[in-house]
């Protein structure tokens, strides 16, 4: 997709000069859903939208639904645009194809929260285009001007009252040229976005209809697992096959690069044959890495100056001259994604085409990966995308689809990968740890006039987006620090890239998700070493009125922070401006006498800008809710003997249910484009809490999951 593509010439080649052809027959645009040259469906206008005689209303999507809602936000826009009656409306996945790229990465991929902030000028005129046609095909019908006719609830309406279906002026419609420049809606004006409308996800998936990946089944198809190394840069020195073979159902034994595959009849037969290869492996490159190893480089590495990624004013002069200094040095651990269903794939080759089923946050690079492995060309990739039960952004990466588009090239038959949990836990791209040292300057009257930042983190873009990283700066990693919501004089971060052989991928809000901890804990060390109330404090160093400024002052109203609280209970906030939304969290808590923290409440304010799905914002914000209070108290994967030690959730405990804390979210208005949700609503959940700790005891805590043992008393 060219960069400077226009929402006119994208409507134009992406499939208007379609829409006379579509009763003929299927063309290019067709190749973008699985109902090419469909009957009954004259009026295709986009790659995203159809319209059926029959009175379906078709939104095809690109995003993968990873459990969130989008399918139906997505659905939403489009429909309110279009004046669609909602009961019409259904939502289906689409293949990989060009129409679906994201219009600024240029690659069909879900993540970042980049499914509406990135499309949502795109996604309207998709329907203001097709509702300008369908009520221009009405007025011609009854030979009066269209500024006459009313589009709503499906139908185009005539002065005197009658009215014509979509369906029954769907062919009509079809026939007219795309407009230039739809007239788009007021905010005023909607009528589906920002209100609740079931989810369309939902019936299929409560009557057990849905069909995961790791469900997904086709005739001749085998099972295969993958042993891969146990050590990092391990290879297989010697194994046995015979005995994998003579496991009843093993198929084949395929060695590859650096691991071994058992294909078999069966995933239980898969697993037997592999446990029976008794491999030999080699010591691997780094057979000394452990917890204490890797700490220790971590801190080593702290010291050294690294590169520059912002500066303004002068940091180091500021804080020779500010009348008191602080610094401290916060550390978060790698994090495993470990999402609900196991990582799988399904591949089919043939001569003149490949197929692929799974659920994957990547269509674009899975597409890129089998044409690689087989010389096609990507536009005979077909990729299904499969609903993900959860995703985090691991579900992006090619290792499964390498696996299974070579196996199935070497057995000539449809194989599906599958990684058991441990081979999840094992083989993971881990959330990056990040250790950071800060130093600050408060003036005579307790402002902040000095902030040195310097982090120390492994790089996630210089394996997968190696152009993004210049001058030894990954931007990523230091996310969430230059971009901090406070108005700062002087300002410095430094950058020093963790080179280790532990392998690292996008995790929910990326950098964020670490350097907004720092952040939001420093700032109220800073507070308290001023002695101004946290709230006051943060508030003094934004811009009057701004998103932040507002957020922050609903979030003081709705936790009713400085009013009385019960004894024993402490109020902490933290805020976070990312992906073009502002969130920020209020955690009530208590300690008890052995170290055991309380949340006994949680107060979310969210402004996303446009609210198109408030349950789904609501959902998302609770959900962000409990994976921070997941990585505060447990999660941390933990390394030995040169690779991962962790191997389930038995050493990996995610948040229970008993833990989950009353939540409430409050949404701000706010009627410009739509920002991002999943992502903003994770970062200021963690330092929320620590900061109500340290309300509570007096205590800090700067590292992750939070240590106890420092909360004991006596």
């Amino acid at each position: 997709m060219n960069d400077d593509m226009t929402r006119r010439s994208f409507l134009k080649t992406g499939s208007l000069v379609l829409a006379a052809t579509a009763i003929a027959g299927p063309s290019g645009l067709f190749n973008a859903s699985p109902v090419e040259g469909a009957s009954g469906i004259p009026f295709k206008p986009h790659a995203f939208l159809e319209i059926g005689t029959y009175e379906t209303v078709t939104v095809w999507v690109g995003q993968t639904d990873l459990g969130q809602g989008t399918h139906t936000g997505l659905c939403m826009v489009i429909a309110d645009e279009l004046d669609a009656a909602w009961e019409t409306v259904q939502v289906k996945m689409a293949l990989a194809a060009e129409p679906f790229k994201d219009p600024l990465w240029h690659a069909q991929l879900t993540g970042g929260s980049s499914s509406f902030r990135n499309r949502w000028d795109l996604l309207r005129t998709v329907g203001a285009a097709a509702r300008q046609m369908l009520v221009e095909a009405a007025a011609e019908q009854w030979g009066i001007p269209g500024t006459d006719c009313v589009a709503r609830e499906g139908k185009v309406f005539h002065p005197d009252g009658s009215s014509l279906t979509y369906g029954q002026l769907a062919e009509a419609a079809g026939k007219r040229p795309v407009p230039e420049n739809p007239s788009l809606k007021k905010p005023k004006d909607y009528q589906i976005m920002g209100t609740d409308r079931k989810r369309l996800d939902i019936p299929d998936k409560v009557m057990g209809k849905t069909v995961y990946g790791i469900d997904f089944a086709m005739p001749g198809m085998c099972i295969a697992v993958v042993a891969r190394p146990p050590r990092y840069g391990a290879r297989p020195a010697s194994h046995d096959a015979k005995a994998a073979m003579a496991v009843t159902g093993v198929v084949q034994v395929v060695p590859l690069e650096d691991r071994i595959a058992v294909c078999a009849e069966t995933t239980y037969a898969a697993i037997q044959g592999r446990n029976a290869l008794d491999i030999k492996w080699s010591d691997g490159s780094s057979p000394d890495l452990n917890d204490e190893t890797i700490a220790a480089f971590f801190k080593k590495q702290l010291d050294q100056p690294g590169a520059v990624a912002e500066e303004s004013g002068d940091a180091e002069k500021a804080l020779t001259e500010a009348a008191r200094t602080l610094e401290q040095s916060y550390t978060l651990p790698y994090l495993s994604h470990a999402q609900v269903e196991p990582i799988n794939c399904t591949a089919h080759v043939e001569k003149e085409r490949c197929r692929i089923w799974m659920p994957t946050q990547g269509q674009t690079a899975t597409q890129e990966t089998a044409s690689r492995l087989t010389g096609l060309s990507p536009e005979k990739v077909e990729v299904m995308t499969l609903p993900a039960g959860g995703g985090f952004g691991l579900r992006g990466e090619q290792d499964a689809v390498e696996d299974a588009v070579l196996l199935a090239k070497t057995l000539d038959r449809p194989v599906k990968v599958i990684w058991t949990r441990e081979d999840d836990f094992a083989n993971d791209r881990f959330r990056p740890a990040s250790h950071s040292r800060i130093r600050a300057g408060l003036d005579k009257d307790g402002r902040v006039i000095a902030w040195s930042h310097k982090v120390a983190a492994p790089s996630v873009m210089s394996r997968v987006m190696p152009q993004a990283v210049q001058n030894g700066i990954d931007p990523d990693a230091v996310a969430g620090i230059g971009d901090m919501p406070y108005s700062l004089p002087n300002l410095q971060v430094n950058y020093v890239m963790i080179d280790l052989p532990v392998p690292v991928g996008w995790w929910r809000s990326v950098g964020y998700s670490c350097n907004v901890f720092a952040v939001e804990s420093f700032i109220d060390e800073l507070a308290h070493a001023a002695g101004k109330d946290p709230v006051s404090f943060r508030l003094e160093h934004m811009e009057k009125d701004s998103r932040p400024y507002t957020v922050l002052t609903r979030l003081a109203e709705k936790g009713r922070w400085g009013s009385p609280i019960a004894s024993g209970r402490a109020r902490g906030v933290a805020v976070v401006s990312c992906f073009e939304s502002v969130v920020a969290h209020m955690a009530e808590v208590s300690v008890g006498e052995k170290g055991r923290i309380t949340v006994h409440r949680m107060v979310c304010v969210v402004d996303c800008g446009t609210a198109i799905y408030p349950d789904a914002i609501r959902a998302q914000a609770e959900a962000g809710v409990v994976m921070g209070l997941s990585t505060a108290f447990h999660e941390r994967v933990r390394f030995a003997n040169g690779g991962v030690k962790t191997t389930n959730y038995d050493g990996y405990p995610v948040l229970t249910i008993s833990e989950v804390p009353e939540i409430e979210v409050h949404i701000v208005e706010n009627p410009i484009k739509a920002g991002g949700i999943g992502e903003p609503v994770f970062p200021s959940v963690t330092p929320a809490v620590a900061n109500a700790v340290f309300q509570a005891t007096g205590v800090r805590l700067r590292d992750l999951p939070f240590q106890k043992d420092l909360l004991l008393k006596g």
